[in-house]
């Protein structure tokens, strides 16, 4: 039974009301850990270290925080094999992804924002004909808070962090209470990096805890947040009335749109990916495919085929293509869905049942499930599932796939498969989110900015729009 523990100044402590969660392993059902459930004592004990350490950490010169993130990304790189390995365990995702994605792009993101944040400058306007000049400050906000799902643990856990600490912040992190074991190891990387006492302090625990501590406390003056659009809602009634700055990166329904004149093939291939990838749990997942008629039946047929050959297995294994689903409570969540479409007359082409792993009988396991729908009012079309579930249906002209892709509460991301410039152009301007992946999917420039709009969220994560978010601007105004 492995103990997790709260990373404060450097330590690593256990909660102050000794009060502790399970923790589950999701390829067996089994608990194998505990986690702290930590109080508004612990979350104060973080911001009295994080306040401790801001004046310092604050004024250090930007080569000297670099270093130390760049260091941090070499000592990723050094444990990839470990943290893939508890990675896979904590998710239920198979240790092949967490190998070649996760644990790699969270090494990525330090290593993106040690470099960035000396890149980073700021602006200077000549006031001629008034004699003075105008200079833009770009300043550290002080001690910030950032909540991190289970999808993605360390991915989207250092994807908030190495931005907040390059700019000069303090952090208040919460990884989930779902997926806590790499954010733990990560605080024995930070101390080993070199990172100072205070500057990252881990805490763990329940969202209506530990996170809601976070987010009420007076003191820490910005929420990073990433997880579901309900949870997102809260946090601004809460936060907004104390003017913390926000970052909200929330959920998503998006749209696959398939014309008749794109690369079949690649399509094909990537199609499958972009609906099953890490167990359909990511939130840009293409979970709405969308069919130019003409090539439906073919692509139905094709696709449906591909699916079946998707082996759902034990994580550790090296043939799995699909491994559990993070916890029992999502599983059931996500099951509920089939039921739904059956009720909704749509028609199950593949999948939909439980799978029993041959010595994990327990384990939250689901086969990747292709419904064919005849409404995209339905409910399976409308509503984030957030598992290895995908809706087909066709369509006949570009206008009448806009208003479907257009026509759900979310707006993160949309893929679009054609080789036609001009429908590129036009469809890129008028679909409503905040990403667009044209004959391609996941494919990310961390330079460029990434969040959705409408119930996906508020404001821009990645490149110099993360370090503008963790820093407040100050004009200064000299007349000579």
């Amino acid at each position: 039974m492995k103990q997790i523990k709260n990373y404060i100044n450097g330590q690593f402590l256990n909660p102050s009301s000794n009060n502790w969660i399970d923790n589950y392993c999701p390829a067996d059902g089994k608990v194998y850990g505990q986690t702290p459930n930590s109080s508004k004592a612990d979350v104060e004990n973080a911001y009295i270290a994080a306040k401790s350490a801001f004046p310092s950490w604050s004024q250090t010169t930007l080569e000297e925080r670099s270093r130390i993130l760049i260091r941090i990304s070499e000592l990723l790189e050094v444990h990839l094999q470990r943290f893939a390995e508890v990675e896979s365990k904590d998710t239920g995702k198979p240790i092949s992804l967490a190998k070649a994605v996760d644990i790699p792009r969270a090494a990525s993101n330090f290593r993106f924002f040690g470099n960035a944040i000396t890149q980073f400058a700021s602006e200077s306007h000549e006031s001629i004909g008034h004699d003075a000049i105008n200079y833009t400050l770009r300043q550290p906000i002080g001690v910030v808070g950032c909540i991190s799902p289970w999808n993605l643990p360390l991915y989207l856990f250092t994807w908030k962090i190495a931005p907040a600490i390059a700019a000069g912040n303090c952090v208040i992190a919460k990884p989930s209470e779902v997926t806590p074991m790499t954010a733990y190891l990560f605080g024995e990387i930070c101390s080993e990096a070199g990172l100072p006492k205070g500057v990252l302090n881990i805490i763990h625990g329940l969202g209506s805890t530990t996170g809601q501590a976070i987010i009420e406390h007076p003191d820490i003056k910005a929420i990073s947040f990433t997880g579901g659009t309900e949870t997102g809602a809260h946090i601004a009634k809460v936060a907004a009335p104390m003017f913390k700055k926000l970052s909200l990166e929330l959920g998503g329904k998006n749209p696959n749109i398939i014309f008749a004149d794109c690369n079949y093939n690649d399509m094909l291939e990537t199609t499958v990916r972009s609906s099953f990838a890490n167990q359909g749990q990511i939130c840009l997942c293409g979970s709405r495919i969308f069919v130019e008629a003409s090539i439906y039946e073919k692509f139905k047929t094709d696709f449906v085929e591909k699916t079946k050959q998707l082996k759902v297995g034990h994580p550790s294994k090296k043939d799995t293509d699909i491994g559990a689903l993070v916890s029992k409570s999502h599983l059931e969540k996500v099951m509920q869905y089939i039921g739904i479409a059956k009720e909704e007359n749509g028609t199950i082409l593949c999948g939909g049942n439980k799978v029993t792993v041959t010595g994990h009988q327990d384990g939250y396991y689901l086969e990747p499930t292709v419904i064919e729908v005849t409404t995209d009012a339905c409910r399976v079309n409308q509503e984030e599932i957030f598992g290895p579930i995908v809706t087909i249906m066709p369509f006949n002209t570009e206008d009448d796939v806009l208003q479907m892709a257009n026509k759900v509460k979310y707006g993160l991301s949309a893929t679009l498969w054609t080789n036609s410039l001009k429908r590129t152009m036009s469809m890129s301007n008028q679909l409503q989110s905040g990403i667009v992946w044209v004959n391609t999917w996941m494919l990310r420039d961390l330079r460029t900015p990434f969040g959705g709009i409408k119930a996906s969220g508020v404001g821009r994560e990645g490149g110099f729009e993360a370090l503008r978010f963790f820093t407040e601007a100050k004009n200064v105004c000299i007349k000579y």
